[in-house]
């Protein structure tokens, strides 16, 4: 019912007020800002608890709460937090043990006693009024008193900024970083615009810029927030492997995360291909909506790799002599080759650019062999790389020769944000041969044809039939179906590889039959088995169960045995299964130290995995490592990736996850000597042919299915891969054309 006839509705009540000063913080969790603590408050004999978004208090701060009393059913009455303000001492013990509780930069107990003793109630006025009084204390100088005055500003502007932020919803752990990233200038920015938070500082998206943006009072139909919406909606499609959306399509999805019409997006993405900030390509074919950078970056790969492919020319091989040499071979190294093997080696030697692809089983590795001994034996220097660390290291094992991966061989240089390596400071080298690639991306793919000499060969080695990459484009796939691209495709399985039931599966899959699922009792007789569960907790238990248990009693290290689920989320999904395998095989304890971030606990002897590139690091997004210590107190950690120490503070913790189950798309380029599958009608979307073949295809010496035959079946039968929007194939066509 509404008010009555002739009164007013009743307003929300006036907050509750306390004021008082922080005598200790209980408890923090970094990402949110929540906090509970301690206050002593002015005619109370026991300190008041309180709770809430209360920043980065220091003991002795004093703060004036505003928010409620409530009775919490366990703890007791407390003090709920809506929001706060941080007081100004007054007495002179009170600005001693504000000024002793670190909240300035240099000034400890000992100096702030030292103060209030000579300045007594006036230290606050004289550091901010007349700070050259400071010398009147022993042992400061000028020196000391500058930097005493500069602490303060800084300490009071960041803290105007904490406040103002996080006023509008925003924890301590984004304000601290828009500070870092802004300044002084941080409220000046956001409340011009605060949807450049998403592009400007790392972790904010649009969907946290937007709700700061309602804070702030930006409507629905802002143009700022249009366009945003529109950048936000691109940057989701590359996320799926797009460069660009068809701009019908860009619409729909924008208007559709927007909730406004059509009428409003459609003015905001006409004006922002007129000043550039999306490009709109319709030369061939497609309306197609780009951003700048992706724009850009196809158009100079597909220049690139025309630049190799059809103006370079290689000094012919008599195929004679070719003949004979892999003749010779087969007799010292005891091989039989394959006619399609055979016409690799001639290709790789006769071409400026080959894409060699197949199947498990099929003789890559073998063929990459011999074609770097060709190569080698004509006198030419061979570089090998594949986009990860892990793919490089096994690259390295079976060709004897030393391999790395593209960001180390191009050479990235963190000071430009870009490779050193480029078409103006080329490769040191005749032939770059790249394993896995169909890992590459538009952007990596760009780098490397861009850095290869204008004599060099490039050899790429993929299997077309795996997941596409992870970043936008499919490369491997449409330089494969470009008409004048040189392919060789291996599809006869050798004997040796047809006696393992991985590599039959993974063909059967393939051409969309069903694998054979022999009964996980089978382990010593069958290197593919299956193990029944029906639902997801119980996929997740079982999986957990022969991954902690099951393959160790056989004789599996911990090192060589990897999780694999389709999904981050669900009960049987990567989160859930690396809470439970942890704690399986890496539980807490007493001398055990940890440290935690964003719901994630880290443990010494933890496996994790970089989910971003960290070029000062030299880590990169899919490194694997192993946590080789622990500082709990300053919330440190040290990662070994194998090729020494890298060290992680608190704010870097959110590039790290735990990763003894890790996604089939995370685990690309690797190999493990026993995979264990989670499958589950709860992965149902994301359930593809593809996906199943990557993901069994990871496995070295054994692979465990576990879950539903209705999801093995579902992802059997689907092959339709998601198609990826990209305009790669058309523009080499264009170039070859424009060619002739």
């Amino acid at each position: 019912m509404g008010a009555a006839a002739g009164q007013e509705a009743a307003g929300p009540a006036a907050p509750d007020v306390i004021e008082g000063v922080l005598d200790r913080v209980a408890y923090r969790a970094d990402d949110a800002g929540f906090t509970v603590a301690k206050l002593q408050v002015d005619g109370r004999a026991e300190s008041v608890t309180v709770v809430g978004a209360l920043g980065e208090p220091f003991a002795g701060e004093p703060l004036r709460l505003f928010g409620a009393w409530r009775m919490h059913p366990q703890f007791g009455r407390q003090f709920e937090v809506q929001r706060y303000e941080s007081v100004r001492p007054s007495s002179a013990a009170g600005i001693e043990r504000y000024l002793g509780s670190g909240l300035v930069k240099g000034i400890g107990p000992g100096l702030a006693k030292a103060l209030v003793r000579h300045l007594g109630a006036d230290t606050l006025d004289v550091i901010e009024q007349d700070p050259a009084r400071l010398q009147s204390v022993p042992g400061i100088g000028p020196g000391r008193a500058t930097r005493i005055r500069k602490a303060w500003e800084q300490q009071s502007a960041v803290r105007q900024v904490m406040l103002f932020l996080m006023s509008h919803g925003v924890s301590s752990a984004y304000a601290a970083r828009i500070y870092r990233t802004y300044g002084s200038g941080a409220v000046r920015a956001v409340e011009a615009n605060p949807y450049r938070l998403a592009h400007d500082v790392h972790g904010i998206g649009f969907i946290k810029a937007d709700q700061i943006a309602q804070h702030l009072g930006f409507q629905a139909d802002h143009p700022a927030r249009i366009a945003a919406g529109l950048t936000y909606a691109l940057s989701r499609a590359t996320e799926e492997g797009h460069a660009f959306l068809p701009a019908q399509m860009l619409l729909e999805r924008s208007t559709a995360l927007l909730k406004v019409e059509a009428a409003a997006v459609e003015p905001v993405l006409a004006q922002m291909t007129v000043t550039g900030q999306l490009i709109r390509d319709a030369a061939l074919g497609q309306d197609a909506i780009y951003t700048p950078g992706l724009w850009e970056v196809e158009n100079a790969l597909a220049r690139a790799v025309a630049r190799v492919a059809i103006s370079r020319s290689q000094r012919p091989v008599a195929p004679e002599k070719v003949d004979a040499w892999l003749g010779h071979q087969e007799i010292m190294q005891g091989l039989e080759l394959s006619p399609a093997q055979r016409q690799a080696v001639h290709l790789a030697l006769a071409h400026p650019l080959m894409v060699l692809t197949g199947g498990p089983g099929t003789g890559k590795t073998t063929v990459t062999n011999l074609i770097v001994q060709a190569l080698e034996a004509r006198g030419l220097t061979v570089s090998l790389a594949s986009p990860t660390g892990r793919a490089a290291k096994r690259l390295a094992e079976v060709t004897g020769r030393s391999a790395q991966t593209l960001h180390r061989l191009l050479r990235f240089d963190p000071s430009r944000q870009a490779f050193a390596a480029d078409h103006a400071n080329p490769l040191d080298c005749d032939v770059i041969i790249v394993d896995e690639a169909s890992m590459l991306d538009l952007h990596l793919a760009h780098a490397l044809f861009d850095a290869a000499p204008d004599h060099a060969k490039l050899i790429l080695v993929g299997d077309a039939d795996q997941l596409p990459s992870v970043g936008p484009g499919s490369v491997l796939a449409d330089l494969i179906a470009t008409p004048g691209i040189v392919v060789c495709h291996l599809d006869q399985v050798f004997r040796q590889a047809a006696a393992s039931l991985i590599v039959l599966n993974a063909h059967e899959i393939n051409q969309g039959r069903m694998p054979r699922l022999e009964d996980a009792r089978s382990y010593r007789e069958h290197d593919c088995v299956f193990i029944d569960a029906q639902g997801a907790e119980e996929t997740a238990q079982r999986t957990v169960q022969a991954a902690a248990r099951s393959l160790p009693r056989l004789g599996y290290p911990a090192a060589g045995i990897q999780v694999l689920a389709p999904m981050h989320r669900g009960p049987a999904g990567v989160a859930a299964l690396n809470e439970q395998l942890q704690a399986a095989v890496n539980a807490a304890g007493p001398a055990k130290a940890e440290v935690s971030r964003g719901g994630r606990t880290f443990r010494v002897g933890d496996r994790v995995m970089q989910t971003v590139n960290d070029h000062d690091r030299q880590v990169y997004n899919g490194d694997t490592g192993s946590i080789t210590a622990v500082n709990a107190d300053e919330k440190l950690l040290t990662v070994d990736f194998g090729d020494g120490p890298v060290e992680y503070g608190q704010d870097d913790l959110d590039e790290l996850q735990i990763a003894y189950a890790v996604s089939v798309h995370k685990s690309q380029g690797s190999e493990f000597a026993a995979v264990v599958i989670a499958l589950d009608m709860s992965h149902y979307m994301m359930l593809q042919r593809n996906l199943l073949y990557t993901a069994m295809t990871r496995a070295r010496r054994l692979c465990v299915l576990v879950g539903d035959k209705r999801a093995i079946a579902r992802a059997v039968r689907n092959d339709q891969s998601d198609n990826r929007y990209g305009l790669l194939r058309a523009r080499l066509l264009a170039l070859r054309d424009g060619a002739k």
